[in-house]
This record gives structure tokens, sequence and C-alpha cells, in this order.
């Protein structure tokens, strides 16, 4: 079938293994990131994270959605969903799903980040660690705040230029794409500083890490096979993250299981002895015991 526009023929019967592969990352997406908003909720705080991170996280995510969304590769498609079937057009607008739903959930740990922000931090730095002061009910505001006006503000503008100057698209396309890679880039930085600081996980998640760490490199790949060499703007924000966060998960579970280790050792102490008077745990002595009461006889 002849198309008036060219790039629809690429949307027409799609590759079933290539559909398959983008439902998959799709679900995938949503499900890495419960464990995420579980474990903020579930303890009722969202300490351990750090606010830079949220931050730099969700104004990347609107970079990249806006991203893939002003590219003239994704408006092609867009414009094809008149000329192709509703599962062609479904299939060939995956793309576009997958980052839509990946700045769903991250503006949700925005809101929870907000929401569960603790007023006084539990953590207190030990004489080897920075005793730099917790950030501060006042900073998560200032976060929100400002990826809320940034959202609104790169909406506008994109906005502008598709309907004013839109042979101009695609060098904004490439800007939003670089500075999603940038933020993308220094994102986890805060972050590793942060979990280095207090020595534990906090609120972060480990199964949310363990999925999206090699997930990044998958869904960079089927970007790139959908996108081409033009879209690397897009795809190469996931290659950065995903070796980021790959550092990240191996500090969060180095702390993690020196953490198990220690409550460990402190249960088999427990289980051996009692609480003294002094707060001290105190040795039972059976021998002890047993001389006594032979001399009470």
């Amino acid at each position: 079938m002849t198309f008036e526009n060219a790039s629809c023929d690429d949307l027409e019967s799609p590759s079933y293994a290539n559909f398959s592969l983008s439902i998959f990352i799709l679900v995938g997406i949503l499900v890495s990131y419960i464990p995420q908003h579980h474990r903020i909720i579930s303890r009722r705080t969202s300490e351990g994270i750090s606010p830079y991170f949220v931050l730099l996280g969700t104004t990347s995510s609107t970079f990249a959605i806006a991203n893939i969304l002003t590219l003239p590769a994704s408006r092609d498609s867009l414009a094809c969903c008149s000329e192709v079937s509703g599962f062609d057009c479904f299939a060939g607008l995956l793309g576009i799903a997958q980052v839509g739903i990946q700045w769903v959930c991250f503006t949700v740990i925005l809101l929870l980040f907000l929401l569960f922000f603790p007023r006084a931090t539990p953590f207190k730095p030990s004489s080897s660690q920075s005793a730099s002061p917790p950030p501060t009910y006042r900073t998560a505001l200032l976060v929100t705040a400002i990826c809320v006006t940034h959202a609104v503000f790169i909406f506008v503008i994109s906005n502008v230029i598709l309907y004013r100057v839109p042979n101009h698209l695609q060098a904004w396309a490439n800007f939003l794409g670089i500075s999603a890679t940038i933020l993308a880039g220094v994102q986890f930085i805060p972050q590793l500083f942060t979990t280095w600081r207090l020595q534990a996980v906090g609120s972060l998640s480990i199964p949310t890490m363990c999925i999206q760490t090699p997930g990044s490199f998958v869904f960079a790949g089927s970007l790139a096979k959908r996108l081409g060499p033009s879209g690397w703007s897009t795809w190469g924000i996931y290659l950065v993250t995903g070796c980021l966060q790959g550092g990240l998960l191996g500090m969060s579970i180095l702390f993690e299981l020196r953490e198990w280790k220690r409550r460990k050792e402190e249960d088999g102490i427990v289980g051996n002895g009692h609480e003294g008077r002094n707060g001290q745990i105190e040795e039972e002595d059976d021998d002890d015991t047993t001389t006594l009461l032979g001399n009470e006889r």
C-alpha cells in the first residue's frame, strides 16, 4: 500500500518480535517503579533519597518526554496514525509510550518524596561522616516548585516552536535530548554522595534498581532500533543512566549486606546472653549457677 507520507511504510505490518519486546519493556518500566513507590509509602518516609537526585531525575524525564514528542520521526509516526491501522499505530507509538510511562512514574516519586519528606532525618552521621545538615522540608518544596515550573516552561516553548518555527524542531529536539542526557549523567551523583554519607540504603529500593539497571540498556537498544542514529539524543540518555545506576546499585547492596551482617551478629549476642542493669549484654554462666545451688543444699 502506498501512503502520502513515505515514513508510514515503516509502520505498516510491524515486526511481532519487536512489538513483543516493546510491550515487555513498557510493562517492565511500570513494574520497575512499583517497589520504589511501595518502599516510600510503606516506610512512610523518603529519608535517604537526595532532593537533588529527585530534581535532576524529574527535569531529565521532562526533557526526555519533550524530546521524543518533538522529534520529527515521532511527529511522522503520530501523523501516520490517520493512514495506518489501529494496531500499526499503537505499535508505532510504543516508543513514545515507554518514555511517557517513565516520566509519569518519576513524577510520582517526586510527589511521594514531598508527601513523605521527613521533618527531621533519623540518620545521625558518625564522626567519620560529613556533619552537613540534612535537607529541610523547605528544600523539598523548592524542588517540587522548580520541577513544575520547568515542565510548564518546556511545554510552552515546545508548542511555540512546533507551530511558529517548525523548521527548527529537530534542533530543539536535539537540545532537549542533550539536556536530558546531561542531567541524567549527573542525576545519580548527589544520590551516590547521599547514600555514601549515610552508609545506608534508606528509602531507596534495591529491587527497582535491579530491574532498571539492565533494563536501561535494553530500553536504549529498543529506542535505537526504532529511531535510528538520528535519535541518538533519545536513546543515549538510557545508556548513561544504566551505567550510573549500576554504580548506585552496587553501593546499596554493599551497605545492605553490611547492615544484615550487623543485625545477625547482634541477634546472636542477644540470643546467648541477657541485658544487665547497666544495659550491657551479660553472659549466663550455667556452671556458677549449678555451684550456687549445690552450696545451698
